[in-house]
This record gives C-alpha cells, structure tokens and sequence, in this order.
C-alpha cells in the first residue's frame, strides 16, 4: 500500500466517518490558501515588444532598429516572478545570431542552421528560481535578419509574464530593449546590466521611451496622448480625491480647450460650453471621491488642465488612480480615454470602470503618431507616457512543466481542474449550508466572465491576452468546457447574461469547430504536437456535462445527443472488454489504442457519465447503452478496488501507486449509481464508495484539509512506466481538490439516503400485520 501520511496526520483519524467534517476541512483549506486576489493592473508600452498568436515576444528588431548595421547588436531584458521554483519550457525562433541568458547563465547560442532555416525553433528548458529571474537576449544584425521570437511553450497554459527591468521602469509590464551597440556590452566576461539599478548608470538609450519629447509634452493632455482627430471627438479622463481631504472646502482652477464637464462622485460640479478658464469654490463633502472629466475637441486644442486646493490653507491637493496601477508612479493620477465620437455621452458610473472599452471615434485612426487606434474599433484606458496604456494581468498561481502551480493562490485562473473544483466548491456550500463558499467559488467565475469583452479586445490589440488566456485562444476542450460547466452550474439559466453569453461561444466551438471524426466522435488533430491525431477518454469530461447544463438552459436537445453519442463513440474506441475498464488514449497515428487503464482517465469518464445520466431523459434513445455502459465501467472498476479502499494508478497493476483523484471519482460515481437507482447491486456499490471514501480519510486528506496522492496533469503513454514513475503525485494538485469534495458530498448524500431507506424498511416492517 502506498502511504502518504502517517496514520495521526490523517484527517480520518480524527475526524472518524464524519463526511461532512472533512468536506468542510477540504474547502476551508482551499479558500484559506487561494485568497480573492484580483487581475494585476500594471502600465505597459504599446510601443514595445508584442507577442504573437502563440504567445511569443516579437523581437523583430530589423522593423524597430532599421538603421542598425551589419555586425551591430541590440539587447532586450526584463524581469520574471516565480512564486515558487519553477519549470518551463521556452521556444527561440532566431532570425539571426541570438544569445539567451538566465539570472547570468548562457542557455543558449544560435547554430548557423537556426539563424538561416526560417521556421527553426530550438526548446530551451528554463528553471526559474524562487522570486525574481533576469532575462537577457542578445541579438546580432547580419544580412539576413536581426532579431528572433521568444516565449513559453503552451505559452497560454503556462504564462510567462515579463516586467521591465531598471529603477526607472520599476513594476511596468513589459520588456526594455536597447539601440544598436556596435559591439557587444553584456555576457560572459562583460558582465550583466544591473536589472534592479538605475537606466542611465548604463550609458544605454532603452526602449520604448519614457518620456514625451519636449514638443509633445507642451500640448494639451487628451492631444499629447491621442493625437489630433479628424473631426469633432470627445474623451474622458477619471481620477480620484485622497480620504484625506474629506469634507475641506475647496478651490478647483483650470482651463478648457473646449467645451468641458467635470463630475464628482457622479455629480456634475462644473460645466463650460467652450473654451476658456474656470473657478470655482466646492464644499469638498464627497463619498468615494471619483473625479470624472469629459473634454471634447475645440478650436484651441483638446485638454484640459485642473488644480484642486484647500480653501483655508491653500495645500493643493493630490489627485490619485482611481484603481492601483502598478508602474504608473510617474504617469500622473489621470486615466484617460479618447477619441470617442462627439455625442458620446454615458452617465458616470458606466465610465469609471478599469473593464470599460469604448468606441473609437471615425477619425481615430488619423489622429497621428501619438494615436492609439486600438483594436476591432474600440480602445480601452491609456496613461499619460508614450503609448502607455492601463492593463491586466494574470500573476496568480503560474504553471510549470509539471503543472502544478505552486503555493500562490489560483483565484481568476480558467482551467478545466478549476473547473471541477469551483464545482466542488458550490456543491459544498450546498450541501453544508455555507453560502459563503458559493460567494467565493462565484467570485473566481466572475473574475473571469466580467473581463471577457476586454481579454477578447486585449488580444485583438496586442496579439497575445494577458488575462483568460484559455477562454479566449480556445483550441480543445481541456480550454473550455470543464469551467464552462462550473459556470453554469453557477450561474442557472436565469441568472448571468454574461456566462451565458460566454456559453454561446462554447457551444458554437464543440458543435463547429471542434476536430471530429468520420463518425463524430471527437479526437484532437494537434498538427505537429506529440499528441497528434489521438482520442483521450478525458475529453469526456471537457464535453459532456457543459453539453447536458447548456442543453437544459437552452432547450436544445441536439447538445444533449451529441453528448450522448460521444460516451458510444468513445465505447468504441477504448472500453477494453477483456478488463472491464477504459484505455487511456486511442492513438490513430497507429490505429489502435493504448490499453493503459490510467485510473484518472477512467474517472473522467466515470463522473461524467453519471452526469449526463442524471439529466438524460428517461425516453431517451441512447438511455438504455448508457446505462448498460454505466454498469459495465462500474463494474470493471469495482474489481480493482484494492484493500486500503483505493483505486491505483495504472487501475490492473498492483505495483503501481494508490492514487486520490481516481478514488474519488469512483466514490463518486458509485454513490450516485445507488442513489439515483442506476446500479442493481447496491449493496456491493454503497460499500466500495463508503470504501473508498475512508481510504481516503485515513490515507490521501490530512487533518488540515491537504490532499495528498494526486497524480498531476498527464499526457500519455503505450507504456505503464509512464504513468506509474512519471507522472507523479502533488500535494494540493487542481485535479484532485475538487473532486475531492465532490466525492464528499456523494458521500453525505449517500449516507443519507442509506438511512431513510432502512428508516423507511423499518417502518414498513412495524406496519405490516404482524410486524414487531
């Protein structure tokens, strides 16, 4: 048997057969390890380095550095975060001699072949230690080319997120590069920039610049940042009073150069027609302090200027970033936003939002050099510097080549193990009584489904979103349909019309976009991946149970048939008759399937199915092999139960390790199939998940709610070594908390469901004639 903790450790232990108890241990645990840490709102240059499609950097430094000569270099740094050691794999496309340096270390230097073949790309392991890591790129100018692509691999799933680096920069996001040097300045034997210390003591010019030019920074505010539009247009710019001057009478003074609105806390305070100078006395009693501007353009300029000060003792008074903007220190306390079309008017508080996109005015995209034109029409929030512009970032938990994320929370992130325990999460709050859980796992959605307008927008205009990298670069089903389910589950079909608008768009991917084949079933093409042309029993989950929730808010039954057929098709391909159990991947490369019954990979399938069984109707003409599939899968996994309670990794080999997550989604199923009456032998199936559930207890959740015996995300493998010495376990894995709770609940219910059915033989029994 495999031990993952000692006996006394064990939340079993202490906690005996109480189902609820530990359910409560597992969730309090998660909620106190992943606080409610929002999107990271940071300053970033739309001048400088873009990502690709892929995600990765675009130093095509010939386009940036076009005077740059033969022989001559450039660099890029920038800083990255690890909360935690950390494994990536990163991708170097050279277009021409490259070097890469980590914290000092050389970790690679382009080949003549790299630098010539046009779609070369080299993998890089990179190992990123515990807080701040140094990135260091050297690029050399030949005939041929000047620059390279850089980035993560999976560059969606596991984000590389870079920073500025020097004093000057400090917090913004983004990448500095440097003019052409006519020789090296950095490396072995050179020495490196001082990443944390000032720009200038590198007698470097860095990009993209800082600072507006002299002859910028003498125009008005909205003309410095935006240019001048064709035609009449209007903008807004939002700020915010400190607490601290609360109710001081005050003097605000300023000048127009067109007709001008100022609020206050969603009160208009001054107002002008047209151009000119104003004064006037406020009694500053005021809530949140939200300071609203709207200047339109006028026959002297676009802009406006506003000082505010104490009446009695003339301080003036600071104004502030209506939302914490990190990097922003020298932008000034101003968000601004323009050109928007003349007319466009909207009461405040639709304004002072940090999500808020708007409609770009007609001329916008002549405004000239200073303009940002944004991206399919719209622009978002700027800062005053060149081409900075306010956006967010995910930097909570960051995923590794062994997919877990470390000890930073996992709040705002869309993945499909999240979206199991979001699911978990809800139906413990329901189970238990606790509608703060609910709050919570709701909150995690909405930081998701509230910013989906704008991580669309976010990718149009820089190429690579920052946020909802999942949701929005959909691919496969792993990006969209186990959170998609999760946010259904949240969200009824009364309830979100943003969830469900998101839900229109995976619904419109499964049924039109997704790789099928011949006869429907899905399978994942992945042109040029390892996983190319295979069928994972995973997808079932990723599928069937968003299909089932959006059939049942939408009304259409073809998503509930198409789920239906996919657990057939799926039968087919990988339900090994001679095990009872399901192989993990069908392989088409090779025509066959693995025949490795991975223990999760039969969970997946397991869960779902007692999902789409609990809403299939019972006239339904798949119903009856679905059920008969149900029972089958049921029981060829209840004969590999071993004595402990739990389920191994590779399900028919006893030398591979006792493994959580499978456990649990046994438990799971099994629980239901009694329950909702699916499973003949109720007797033997209530026993294995009671099993498996003090299995658990007593070996995988210890007595702090930390789940032990997870094995981490896979991929997959004609051979058990795989799965049994690679793919090894991790304490708080995503794949395994939320089942985990799940497996709870089934538990609670079954329980209960057991005592009022002898509750209710009883009675029966005492009212029959002659009963005692």
């Amino acid at each position: 048997m495999t031990d993952y903790i000692e006996r006394r450790e064990s939340i079993g232990y202490w906690l005996g057969e109480d189902a609820a108890g530990i359910l409560g241990a597992v969730a309090g645990r998660y909620l106190g390890a992943n606080p409610e840490i929002p999107f990271a709102l940071r300053a970033f240059s739309a001048d400088g380095i873009l990502q690709t499609e892929e995600g990765y950097y675009d130093f095509d430094m010939g386009r940036r550095l076009p005077d740059a000569r033969h022989g001559e270099v450039a660099y890029a740094c920038g800083l990255a975060w690890s909360d935690d050691e950390r494994s990536l794999d990163a991708g170097i496309m050279p277009a021409s001699p490259v070097r890469f340096y980590l914290n000092g270390t050389l970790l690679y230097r382009s080949g003549a072949v790299d630098e010539m073949k046009p779609d070369a790309k080299a993998i890089v392991p990179l190992l990123l230690r515990k807080g701040w890591n140094t990135l260091l790129l050297e690029m050399r100018r030949t005939e041929a080319g000047f620059g390279c692509r850089f980035g993560a691999e999976e560059g969606k799933v596991r984000i590389l997120q870079v920073l500025a680096p020097f004093a000057e920069r400090r917090e913004t996001a983004g990448w500095a590069y440097s003019e052409a040097l006519p020789a090296a300045a950095y490396g072995e034997g050179l020495g490196f920039p001082d990443f944390g210390g000032e720009e200038a003591d590198t007698g470097i010019a860095w990009l993209p610049a800082r600072e507006w030019p002299a002859e910028a920074a003498a125009r008005p505010n909205f003309e410095r940042i935006f240019g001048v539009p064709e035609g009449a247009a209007a903008g807004y710019a939002w700020s915010k009073l400190p607490p601290a001057v609360r109710g001081v009478s005050s003097i605000w003074r300023g000048w127009a150069h067109g007709p001008l609105t100022v609020w206050l806390d969603g009160q208009p305070v001054i107002e002008l027609t047209g151009a000119g100078a104003f004064e006037h006395d406020l009694p500053l009693a005021f809530k949140d302090g939200h300071v609203l501007v709207r200047a339109e353009t006028g026959e002297q300029g676009w802009g406006f200027e506003l000082a505010v000060s104490a009446a009695e003792s003339g301080a003036p008074v600071s104004f502030e970033l209506p939302a914490p903007v990190h990097g922003a220190d020298l932008a000034g306390g101003w968000l601004y936003a323009g050109p928007l079309p003349a007319d466009h008017r909207e009461v405040p508080a639709a304004v002072q939002s940090v999500k808020r996109l708007f409609k770009l005015a007609d001329g916008a995209a002549a405004a000239g050099a200073g303009a940002f034109a944004g991206a399919n029409g719209m622009t978002g929030w700027a800062l005053n510097g060149p081409g900075l512009r306010l956006r967010p970032y995910y930097e909570n938990a960051m995923l590794s080549n062994r997919w877990t994320a470390g000890a930073a929370t996992n709040f705002g992130r869309w993945d499909y193990p999240l979206g199991v325990t979001m699911y978990g999460l809800l139906q413990t709050a329901r189970e238990l009584g606790r509608p703060e859980i609910a709050d919570y796992a709701r909150a995690h959605i909405d930081s998701c489904t509230d910013w989906y307008e704008y991580s669309l927008w976010d990718k149009a205009a820089y190429g690579f979103p920052s946020i909802n990298h999942q949701l929005v670069l959909v691919k496969m089903l792993d990006n969209c349909g186990s959170f998609g389910s999760a946010m259904l589950e949240a969200y009824p079909s009364e309830g979100n019309a943003d969830c469900l608008a998101i839900a229109n768009v995976i619904a419109d991917f499964i049924a039109n976009r997704l790789e099928r084949r011949d006869d429907g079933a899905y399978y994942r093409l992945c042109v040029g991946e390892y996983a190319a042309d295979t069928m994972w029993a995973d997808d079932l989950y990723m599928s069937a149970p968003f299909l089932s929730r959006y059939a049942g808010i939408t009304g259409d039954r073809r998503y509930l048939d198409d789920a239906a057929s996919q657990f057939l098709h799926y039968r087919r391909y990988l339900y090994m008759e001679d095990r009872g159990v399901m192989s993990h991947v069908y392989d088409f490369k090779y025509g066959k399937a693995t025949r490795i019954p991975w223990g999760r990979g039969n969970g997946w399938t397991l869960f779902s199915l007692s999902e789409l069984l609990e809403r299939l109707p019972l006239a339904h003409e798949d119903r009856p092999a679905l059920l008969a599939f149900f029972r089958e899968l049921c029981a060829g996994i209840a004969a590999q139960q071993g004595e402990s309670g739990l389920w191994r990794q590779v399900l028919t080999d006893p030398d591979a390790y006792e493994e959580a997550s499978c456990t649990a989604m046994f438990a799971y199923a099994f629980a239901r199939g009694v329950r909702f009456g699916w499973l003949d032998d109720s007797i033997r199936f209530s026993e294995a998940a009671l099993r498996g559930w003090r299995g658990l207890a007593s070996k995988a959740i210890d007595r702090n709610g930390n789940v032990h015996g997870v094995c981490s995300g896979s991929r997959y493998s004609f051979t058990e070594d795989y799965y049994k010495y690679d793919l090894l376990t991790v304490v708080n894995d995503n794949h395994g908390t939320g089942i985990m709770m799940l497996a709870g609940v089934e538990i609670c219910r079954l329980e209960a469901f057991l005592r009022e059915r002898d509750s209710s033989k009883t009675r029966r029994a005492v009212q029959a004639p002659g009963g005692v």
